[in-house]
């Protein structure tokens, strides 16, 4: 096997999220419910030889260090291959959205290179490795969308009713930090329970983030508006700051404001990927 092209990484959504706490070391308690859309980035990975791992951009420029190259270093240092790669990303998902993109990235790239250099590692070798690269990571290793609990490393999969949303990006980002550090920040939600959430589940609960995403950002209030005018119930995915909502069968949609990145997305019942890896030791 010397090349694997067209992976792809997929986005998600936050169908609610609650802040129930905080614990001593500044980390947030949350809850939520992550389900896969199919809304994606393309990466393509070719071997080398030397070593050496090289990323290239397909489409927007990505950080010198981003998540996909930053899971493969942590890869190669973990399992000591003296093998490389070529990484070639194609970036679809908008950043600073609250879609998880990013760690997106880094699982594709884990699950990706564990076969191109032949490691055929468990599930449970590459999660500590995904853990450390970020909350979202473990989820999208997973494979299926989530009940999610703790600091998001608690995962319990669930089943969802098939469904389709419009997810809509206005053009300014959120630093997921920033919204966490904000002093008015919900941070006592009274915990929920899965039968409370199986019982509507596109209609639970809020995101406890979009109060304060929305003073900070005026356009998260606009989405949520142009949304809200088209009689559909929308809320903030994650740390924003893109907004969704689930459609109706008989809904029409006007075109959003110029510079909006919006797309009509259906919902996954598991990762495309999710035959790569065997969660048996």
């Amino acid at each position: 096997m010397q090349s694997l092209h067209h992976v792809p990484a997929p986005a998600k959504l936050n169908l609610f999220l609650h802040v129930t706490g905080r614990r001593s070391d500044g980390y947030h308690l949350l809850q939520s419910a992550f389900m896969l859309i199919d809304w994606w980035d393309v990466l393509h990975f070719d071997l080398r030889e030397d070593g050496q791992l090289v990323r290239q951009d397909l489409g927007p420029s990505l950080p010198a260090l981003d998540l996909s190259l930053q899971a493969a270093q942590a890869l190669q240092q973990a399992s000591g291959t003296s093998l490389g790669a070529l990484i070639r990303v194609q970036k679809n998902i908008p950043a600073e959205a609250g879609l998880g993109g990013g760690s997106s990235d880094a699982a594709t790239t884990l699950l990706a290179l564990n076969r191109l250099w032949g490691l055929n590692w468990p599930l449970s070798r590459l999660l500590p490795i995904g853990t450390a690269l970020g909350a979202d990571v473990p989820f999208f290793l997973g494979g299926r969308n989530a009940w999610v609990q703790g600091i998001g490393e608690q995962l319990q999969a669930i089943d969802l009713p098939p469904a389709r949303f419009v997810v809509l990006k206005p053009q300014q980002g959120l630093s997921t930090a920033t919204i966490f550090q904000d002093p008015s920040l919900v941070r006592d939600s009274r915990p929920a329970t899965m039968l409370d959430f199986a019982a509507q589940p596109y209609a639970f609960g809020r995101n406890d983030l979009q109060a304060v995403a929305q003073r900070l950002c005026p356009e998260v209030f606009q989405a949520l508006r142009w949304l809200e005018n088209q009689s559909l119930q929308p809320r903030m995915t994650g740390s924003g700051s893109a907004v969704f909502a689930q459609l109706k069968p008989s809904t029409v949609l006007a075109h959003p404001p110029e510079g909006w990145t919006w797309r009509i997305c259906s919902n996954l019942e598991v990762h495309p990927l999710h035959r790569w890896i065997s969660c048996d030791d």
